[in-house]
């Protein structure tokens, strides 16, 4: 049976309960190249109709959950009916892609941002908060809360995305060194990245 599934949207999932299994991807390489990797996922993904995935947990020998290790990994592919994927507003991802530590400014308080990880922000009604790259010349973003608000991915490295050679979208908003990235994208890096706590 397939699933007459045009719609660009690739999302994750994180109660597959209600969503069908169509397959899986193995991933089993370490590449930096994410933009690639999401693609061939994202080629396979829509081949077989899927618009949602999921980190499958890999298990050790004695039963417990492995931790997520890059170049080596299982998305578990899904069609799930629209009305069954979770919707989540006034959340901002900050999302560092660079092989080095990148340091950043939000609401003037300097953070740390390691290496292939994401710092996830919830906005508020009546703030304002403000990212910065603590770069000569660094850019700034202003974010706060509006009603509907999708959430938001903003990466703070350059992935060398031109607006129209993406295959999903690309990118949507951009200031300097802090780029907002398509949502599906945004959602495979938060999946592969490690998150670290807003201190």
């Amino acid at each position: 049976m397939g699933n007459e599934n045009k719609d660009k949207i690739f999302y994750k999932i994180n109660e597959p309960s209600r969503s069908e299994f169509l397959g899986e991807i193995l991933v089993s390489s370490y590449s930096n190249d994410d933009v690639a990797v999401f693609g061939d996922i994202y080629k396979k993904a829509k081949q077989i109709g899927a618009n949602s995935f999921s980190l499958k947990p890999l298990e050790n020998v004695d039963g417990t959950i492995q931790n997520f290790n890059p170049s080596y990994y299982i998305l578990n592919l899904y069609y799930t009916g629209l009305d069954s994927i979770p919707s989540e507003e006034n959340v901002a991802y900050l999302v560092s892609s660079s092989e080095k530590m990148q340091k950043i400014n939000i609401n003037n308080k300097a953070t740390e941002l390691q290496p292939r990880s994401f710092i996830r922000l919830n906005l508020n009604d009546n703030e304002i908060m403000s990212v910065s790259t603590r770069k000569l010349l660094g850019s700034t973003v202003k974010l706060s809360a509006k009603s509907g608000q999708p959430s938001l991915y903003l990466s703070l490295t350059d992935f060398k995305i031109r607006s129209n050679d993406s295959v999903y979208g690309g990118v949507n908003l951009k200031s300097g060194d802090i780029t907002g990235l398509e949502k599906s994208f945004g959602m495979f890096l938060t999946t592969i990245y490690s998150e670290q706590k807003k201190d």
